[in-house]
C-alpha cells in the first residue's frame, strides 16, 4: 500500500506511542545493523502487540529475531507465564537482541535460540498459539510444515514480507529463490484447508493466517 510521508505521519501519530526501549532499540539497528529496514518499526510493531494481545498466547514462536523488536512488541501480549520462543540464524545478533530484551523487561519470558530454525524447531515440544514468521524467504514453506501441527484449533500464525515489494505480482525471475519462496508459501496457505487467511496490505504484506 502506498502511502505518502504525511499519511504515514498521521497514521504514527494517531496509533500507540513507541516506548522508549522500541526507539532506543530502533536508533541502534539503523546505526549498527546491515539491512536496517529489516525492523518491524513502530506501526508494524503495534499491530503484532494488538494480535498479540487478542490472542493471549502462552506461548510463542517467532522464526526471525534480527535484533529483536518485534519479538519485544509480541511479548507484550503474552499471558501470565507466558514465554516466547525465538529464533536468529545470524548469531552476532544474539547479544545486542538479549540487551534489549533486558531492557524491555521481558528477559525471563524469552528463550533466544541461535541456528536453523528447520532444525529447532522440531526440538521445541510443545504448542504454539501464536506463531510469526519472518525468517529466509526462501524456507517459509518448510516453517508451515513444521509449525502447523503444533498449531491448535484457533491458533494466529502471522507471515511477513508475503508481497516482497510487489515481486509478487512481476515476471518472475528464475534466479530469484526469495520471490520463488513467498510465492510457494502464498501458494500453499491458499491450498490449505486447515486454515483460513486474509492479507493486509501495510508495508510489505502481512498474511494474517487462522487454524480451523
Amino acid at each position: 500500500m502506498e502511502q505518502t510521508h504525511e499519511l504515514e505521519k498521521y497514521i504514527l501519530a494517531h496509533i500507540d506511542e513507541e516506548d522508549s526501549v522500541l526507539k532506543e532499540l530502533e536508533r541502534e539497528t539503523f546505526l549498527r545493523v546491515l539491512h536496517p529496514r529489516m525492523l518491524s518499526g513502530h506501526a508494524q510493531g503495534t499491530i503484532l502487540t494488538m494480535i498479540s494481545q487478542m490472542v493471549c498466547p502462552n506461548r510463542i514462536l517467532e522464526i526471525g529475531t534480527y535484533t529483536g523488536y518485534s519479538a519485544i512488541c509480541l511479548a507484550k501480549g503474552l499471558a501470565d507465564g507466558g514465554l516466547l520462543h525465538t529464533i536468529e540464524i545470524n548469531d552476532e545478533l544474539e547479544t545486542m537482541a538479549h540487551s534489549y530484551f533486558v531492557k524491555a523487561g521481558i528477559q525471563h519470558q524469552v528463550r533466544q535460540h541461535i541456528g536453523d530454525a528447520r532444525s529447532i524447531i522440531p526440538s521445541l515440544d510443545e504448542p504454539f498459539e501464536l506463531v510469526f514468521i519472518d525468517g529466509d524467504k526462501r524456507e517459509y514453506a518448510s516453517y508451515l510444515d513444521l509449525v502447523i501441527d503444533r498449531v491448535p484449533s484457533g491458533g494466529i500464525l502471522i507471515a511477513d514480507n508475503i508481497l516482497w515489494s510487489g515481486k509478487v505480482v512481476e515476471a518472475l525471475d528464475a534466479k530469484d529463490e526469495q520471490t520463488q519462496g513467498i510465492l510457494a508459501f502464498n501458494q500453499k496457505i491458499k491450498d490449505d484447508p486447515r486454515v483460513s487467511q486474509t492479507i493486509l496490505p501495510f508495508r510489505d504484506g502481512l498474511m494474517l493466517i487462522r487454524k480451523k
